[in-house]
């Protein structure tokens, strides 16, 4: 065994003991959930036991997680730069947890459009958070001032728009896969990537 696989065996070991702990179960309780001898479990909490997939399968299952999530060795990639679109004042992040979401962060300095025409509508769901100045949400008929620290969820089958109330604002945003595909559209039929539109890639 490496001294890499060592590390990993120890991890998987203290993240099944404090799974178990958050979840407020005696050793005993989990070994019952598990179908395992309660000294089976604690030899295998405390390393004195070899640690076998169809265990590890089962330990998973019993406490509500996967065995991918399990054996996750999260010592890589921990520190993730963003990619820049200086052009769009606009940095993401992509969520290597969920490769579906990213995070996107975005210098707006225009207001809403005042053609309800020029507001997008795509599937999926965005949340963003106000960092400075006061922005402008257009959503269906309505219309929503956001000011600093405060944040909005929506979903965005509703015509949407998003520009500033006043001066500069900055904003982060969160997207799941739909919404950021719906923005990456949006921006290619057009050619551009309106910023009072909201944030797109």
């Amino acid at each position: 065994m490496t001294q890499e696989d060592g590390g990993l065996d120890s991890l998987v070991r203290k993240r099944i003991r404090a799974l178990r702990v958050a979840q407020g179960w005696s050793l005993e309780e989990l070994a019952t959930r598990a179908n395992l001898s309660q000294s089976s479990l604690s030899r295998i909490e405390n390393g004195q036991r070899r640690l076998a997939l169809d265990q590890l399968v089962t330990l998973a299952r019993a406490l509500d997680t996967t065995l991918d999530q399990l054996v996750e060795n999260a010592a890589d990639d921990v520190v993730i730069s963003p990619m820049i679109d200086g052009a769009h004042g606009l940095m993401r992040w992509p969520i290597k947890g969920d490769p579906g979401m990213s995070v996107v962060l975005q210098r707006m300095t225009e207001p809403p459009p005042d053609n309800p025409a020029r507001m997008r509508a795509h599937p999926g769901r965005e949340w963003l958070v106000v960092l400075s100045g006061t922005a402008i949400l257009m959503l269906g008929h309505r219309r929503f001032r956001i000011e600093t620290h405060q944040a909005a969820e929506f979903p965005t089958m509703m015509p949407h728009a998003i520009g500033v109330g006043g001066g500069p604002c900055e904003i982060m945003g969160i997207f799941d896969r739909d919404a950021r595909r719906g923005h990456r559209r949006d921006a290619g039929e057009t050619g551009e990537c309106d910023g009072a539109q909201g944030p797109c890639e």
